[in-house]
């Protein structure tokens, strides 16, 4: 069943694949600057991750769903985001590391591609989105010098 359309990112591979899941979190935003977001809050995220790649690995998957998943729902699903190493700065000069919507799609690029790396066959993490509301949304894309 098709629950969105997500923005398409061009790119030249032969194979995509694209992995939704739901990940019950909360977080705050530390900072004076932030207002209600400063308070403890939760979101039930939707994350799209698309992959791409031009080979398949030795079972037939560009990457199996089941990695995505325990890379990403197992970390943060039903967690205090700010708790999590990936996202533990609260002074305000690190707003680098605050756990808004778009350090959190980095972030999970970041996770995600470092899981790819491993594979032989090395596919990309080509577009991240994480949906914060049914109405607010951030798409990461790495540029090029981005991936090893």
């Amino acid at each position: 069943m098709l629950h969105q359309f997500y923005p398409q990112v061009p790119h030249p591979y032969r194979f995509e694949l694209n992995k939704d899941m739901h990940i019950a979190a909360a977080h705050f935003i530390p900072a004076r600057s932030a207002g209600k977001c400063a308070n403890i809050h939760g979101h039930t995220y939707v994350i799209n991750l698309t992959i791409a790649g031009d080979d398949l690995d030795n079972t037939g998957f560009l990457v199996n769903f089941k990695t995505l998943k325990d890379v990403v729902h197992k970390r943060f699903d039903h967690t205090l985001l700010n708790e999590d190493d990936q996202f533990g700065s609260e002074e305000e000069d690190s707003a680098d590391t605050f756990p808004t919507t778009e350090v959190v799609a980095r972030t999970i690029w970041q996770m995600v591609q470092s899981e790819l790396d491993k594979k032989q066959n090395k596919p990309r993490c080509v577009q991240v989105l994480v949906r914060e509301t049914p109405t607010s949304y951030v798409v990461y894309r790495p540029k090029e010098g981005d991936f090893r």
